[in-house]
Order: structure tokens, then sequence, then C-alpha cells
């Protein structure tokens, strides 16, 4: 990745970094984890080359890509702004070739798959709210510093002189940045073929001058045609582990695989009709979903910035904006590729270390691809506004929401999953196949650790489960799932999700997430034994120009 200049002003931004004199940060280097960890800790990542057939693209297409990559790279910058600092005045100062692999994976100093646990001691913790609040803010403080744009998601708050808060803009804090990638985006939209794919990146271009994502999200959900599609801007909220308020930068350069997308058309009309048979009461289902969705499978051949931290993205369901969910719903987006990688590398030896030796044969791929795709359509469903008049479910569950969230879309694609298979649209996997990949999926997904959202909303799962009865642990520390008591627990949890989202219910929310999302000790065994048996715990990428062959 090429260095890029940043003004003085951005200096500023870099708190986490500067905190340190230059001796205590080479103290950090030295005193970190030794050499042999390292490289333990870079062996838990299987190494996975993104690409796909170019051969069905056009020449301008082939084009475009070199350009979306260029973009992606600064969103991944702008991503490293955001969670410590400037890129290079933190990775300069490393000497370790392992060590400094290893703060690139996971954008700072911080194990973003074993709890947020600082391998560089005199970083010290995690901040909750990474770079987007100052380090010192109390909640008080938040609460009582009056401006409207305060939980705007694209805003960080920053001091002034006088130490009081003020509210910067993301376009105004990393503005030179920004208009380098929204200079490209107008590039792109010169090159780009398809008439919505052309709008949408000059819709997106003057989005992130201002900070105005509705028009170029609603031009994006209008894209029906193009075999190009990129995922730009700040996005999801997970990194802010405050108050869930802010969004990080993120891009993802994707390739339509037509013939799998042209299987899942038939299921975005079917939407309205999975709402009404949701398993909870019928004041929580009262929203209609847009049907104006649609499922799609891509090969990705980029990762940036919040996709590519932590565990990766394998499926997208956006815009996220609730005001373009309800006028035209959301699109799915099933990244084939990256999710076959997960499956082959990680998911199968998971389920023939740890799954009944008799139920191994329902671990397949197209029980995998479905709980995914499922989950990610799961999204859309539920409830977007509280009954309680607490504004909208993310409003009023705040930094607990992320975790919920991510419950719901988990157990509610397990609902949709089994609803078609019994309604004869699903003829490509059985219910067994899909609750037995589902639990070693489970079991993939909490190895994220529990300061990761999916973690949390995986354990909460995995332990309501296990008090249901839904599966037992043999005596060799494998699992066997009973059909019958798991599809009776994916209901029961499904209602109570719901019921904690749709009544905007944060002290609840917040004391079954603490009393509940928590690893009990035979699984934290159970998972040592993957570890044992050098099971990789994600996936990192070879990707860029040279993997897809283009320059």
């Amino acid at each position: 990745m090429k260095k890029l200049c940043y003004p003085i002003a951005m200096a500023l931004l870099i708190i986490a970094v500067s905190a340190c004199n230059p001796k205590q940060k080479q103290n950090a280097m030295n005193n970190g984890d030794s050499t042999n960890i390292m490289k333990e800790k870079l062996a838990q990542f299987a190494t996975v080359k993104l690409t796909t057939d170019l051969s069905k693209l056009t020449e301008k297409e082939k084009q475009l890509l070199p350009v979306l990559i260029d973009i992606a790279k600064i969103m991944d910058d702008l991503f490293w702004m955001q969670t410590i600092g400037e890129k290079s005045a933190f990775l300069d100062t490393i000497s370790d070739p392992d060590l400094k692999q290893f703060a690139l994976i996971n954008y700072g100093p911080w194990e973003r798959l074993g709890d947020n646990k600082s391998f560089m001691p005199a970083f010290g913790e995690k901040p909750k709210g990474a770079n987007f609040y100052p380090k010192d803010m109390t909640k008080e403080e938040f609460e009582q510093f009056k401006d409207k744009n305060k939980t705007n998601q694209y805003t960080l708050i920053q001091r002034n002189e006088d130490k009081s808060l003020k509210i910067v803009w993301f376009h105004d804090a990393f503005k030179d940045l920004i208009k380098k990638a929204s200079d490209l985006l107008l590039k792109a939209a010169e090159l780009a073929e398809d008439p919505g794919l052309k709008k949408y990146f000059g819709l997106r271009s003057k989005a992130l001058l201002t900070d105005d994502y509705f028009a170029s999200d609603m031009a994006w959900m209008d894209m029906k045609t193009n075999g190009i599609d990129f995922v730009v801007g700040p996005i999801e909220n997970y990194e802010d582990e405050l108050y869930g308020y802010k969004t990080a930068y993120e891009g993802a350069v994707l390739i339509k695989d037509k013939d799998w997308s042209k299987k899942l058309e038939k299921f975005s009309a079917m939407l309205p009709e999975l709402q009404k048979q949701l398993p909870c009461d019928a004041k929580y289902k009262k929203e209609i979903p847009g049907s104006n969705s649609d499922l799609n499978a891509y090969d990705i051949v980029y990762y940036a910035g919040h996709s590519n931290a932590g565990g990766k993205t394998i499926a997208i369901n956006l815009p996220n904006d609730e005001k373009v969910q309800l006028k035209k719903g959301s699109r799915r987006l099933q990244l084939k590729n990256a999710m076959q990688a997960k499956f082959d590398k990680i998911l199968t030896p998971i389920a023939n270390a740890l799954i009944d030796k008799s139920q191994q044969k329902n671990i397949t791929f197209n029980a995998f691809f479905s709980n995914v795709m499922f989950h990610e359509v799961a999204h859309g469903l539920g409830i977007k506004n509280t009954i309680t008049k607490k504004g909208t479910v993310k409003e009023a569950l705040k930094e607990k929401y992320a975790s919920f969230e991510e419950a719901k879309a988990d157990i509610l694609g397990l609902f949709i999953v089994t609803k078609l298979i019994e309604m004869g649209q699903l003829n490509d996997v059985t219910v067994e196949d899909s609750y037995v990949t589902f639990m070693a999926g489970i079991i993939r997904s909490v190895r994220f650790g529990a300061a990761y959202s999916h973690g949390k909303a995986n354990m909460m799962c995995f332990n309501y489960f296990e008090d249901a009865g839904a599966f037992s642990r043999n005596a060799d520390g494998s699992y066997k799932v009973d059909m019958e008591k798991t599809k009776k627990a994916m209901n029961d949890w499904s209602a109570k999700v719901i019921q904690f989202e749709g009544d905007g219910d944060y002290e609840g929310a917040t004391k079954y997430l603490e009393a509940n999302s928590n690893i009990r000790k035979e699984l934290q065994d159970d998972i040592a034994k993957l570890k044992n048996a050098n099971i990789p715990q994600d996936i990192i990428f070879d990707q860029g120009v040279e993997a897809l062959g283009i320059k």
C-alpha cells in the first residue's frame, strides 16, 4: 500500500500514538510478545488469495478495478485514523516484522479476536470509543454536552482549546483524504458503463464530501444490472463500543457471480410473508419490510478498513439507514469466495474436531451458504422502531445494539431457512444440515472473542441453546444436536431477542448480555483443542492488482 501524505491537522488525531514518547514506544515494541508467540499468533490466520474469473468483464470494467482498489486503500487509511491515528506514525516504530504484521492485521496494538487485549503493553486497554471521542471524556460530560449532532454517526467529538467538547464532521476532520477518494469516485463514474453504477459513483462522490449518504444509498438500492459493485464509506458502528453511534470507514470491491445470483432472485419477494410468520407477538412485526431488496452472490477481490479488521466479513446487508430500509429494503451480498475459504479452512476442520461423528455428514457448504445468506436477510426483518416510543432500536439500545442485532440476525436467519425448507423453496439443504452447520458456525464465531459483537451474539445463542437442551456434549467433547429441541429453542430465542429490540429495553438488554455472553468453562476447553489442532481462527488476504493479474 502506498503511503499518503497527511496535513499537520491530522496529527492532532494521533492521540494514542503521541501519548507515548519515542523511548516508551520502543519499549512497547521490545516488551511485546516474544518472536515465537508472534509467529504462533500469525499462524492462526490462513492466507487466501482473492481473485476471480475476469474473462467475463469488459475492458472498461477491468480498467475500473484498479481505481476502486485505490479508493479502498484510502478507506483503509481513514480507518486507521479512526482507530489509533496515522498509520505510519504507529507502524514505523515497530522493528520486529512479525509484530508489525500482527499489528497490521489488527489495525493497532489490540488483538481483535482476543477480546481486544493489548499485545503491546505500553498502549494499555483499547479505548471503548476508539478515536471517535477524547480519551479522557466521561459519559457525564458527553451527556451534558449540548449539540444536536453529538450522536450523529458521521461526527467526531474533540476538544476546544479550553477543553470543552466540540463536534467535527468526518469530511472536515479528514478533508484531504476524503477529497482524494471523492475525485477518484468521479473517475470511476467516467469509466462505469452500467447506468446505475455510474449514478451511484457520482452521488457517492458527493456524499463523502458532505456526510449525507441518503441519495447515494437510494441509488445503490436501485442498481440491478451492474457486474461490479463497490461498498465504500463510513458504514458500520461496531468500532464505537462506547455508545455505538459512530461509523467506521471501509471498502469492498466486488464482482457479481451472475449464475449464483440468478438462483437467489425469488427470495426477496417473500420477505413480507416471512415477517408475518416470525415467532413473536404480533405487536413486534407490524412493520412491513421493503420488498425491493435483492440477494446476489459475489466474489470479493479487495477488503479495506473496517471490513478487513478482526473477523472477516463474508456477507453484507446494507444500507443501515432505517429510512432507506423502510422505503426500499436492503441489498444482501453473499461473498461466495470468502465464504468458501472459511468453510474449507475453518468450519470443516472445526466440525471434524467437535461435532458428533454421526452428524458430520450434515456439515455442507450449501447449508453454510444458506445460513449466512439468510442471516443477512434477517437484518431486514423484525422491528426498526421501538413500540415504546424510545426512537429507533439502535437509538434505544445504544452500544448494546450491535450484539442484539447480530443475535437477531443469527437466529432469524435459521428460522427463515427452516421455513423455506418446509415450504419447499430450499431444495439443496435439509433442516438437519442447517441446524448442525449452524452449531459448528456458532463455535467458529465464538472464537472471535467476547469483545466482538458477533462473538457476544453467538455466545448468547450458544448458552440459550445449551440451557434449552438443544444439543448435548459427549464424553469426548463433541457436540450432538437435538433437532426438535433446537427448533423450539430457535423460536423461543427469536421471540426474546425481538422483544428486547422492540421494547428498546436498554437496562434489560444490558443485564442479559452481561449474564449470558460469557464463554463457559467446558466450551473454553473445547475451543482450546482447536488451537492445539492448528485450526485457523480466521483468514487474511493476498489481494490487489497483482493478485488479480491486472495493471
